[in-house]
């Protein structure tokens, strides 16, 4: 069993705690799916989000889905000009059996825009 990192990203259409929390779940469960993960394969999740995110915390969507014993964390992405607003990202550390070139990476929406190279 290796130690593979899993990105992802989605745009929220809003500042909202229940859209944020909607979007981020998606997000979380379609990279599961795609790689042929449970939960159980969490080592760890890091959130970021744009700064002009400030509802509620990402993580807060995976503990509403049950993901309630793997170490999260929230931070802040840079505030560069130009950057696509109202984005959250994840980089989870997954326990899997995947090569690297067959990790599915997940960006929802107009988020595929971000990485394009990788974007499944």
């Amino acid at each position: 069993m290796a130690v593979r990192a899993v990105r992802g990203a989605v745009q929220l259409e809003r500042d909202e705690p229940r859209h944020m929390h909607e979007q981020v779940s998606a997000l979380l469960t379609a990279i599961l799916e795609r790689n042929s993960l449970t939960p159980d394969d969490l080592i760890s999740v890091w959130f970021t989000a744009t700064p002009d995110l400030h509802s509620d915390f990402p993580a807060v969507a995976a503990r509403k889905l049950g993901i309630t014993d793997v170490p999260l964390i929230c931070a802040q992405e840079l505030d560069i000009a130009g950057a696509m607003p109202r984005v959250v990202r994840i980089l989870a550390h997954v326990e899997t059996d995947l090569a690297k070139s067959d990790v599915a990476h997940v960006y929802l929406g107009a988020a595929a825009a971000l990485r394009k190279d990788i974007a499944q």
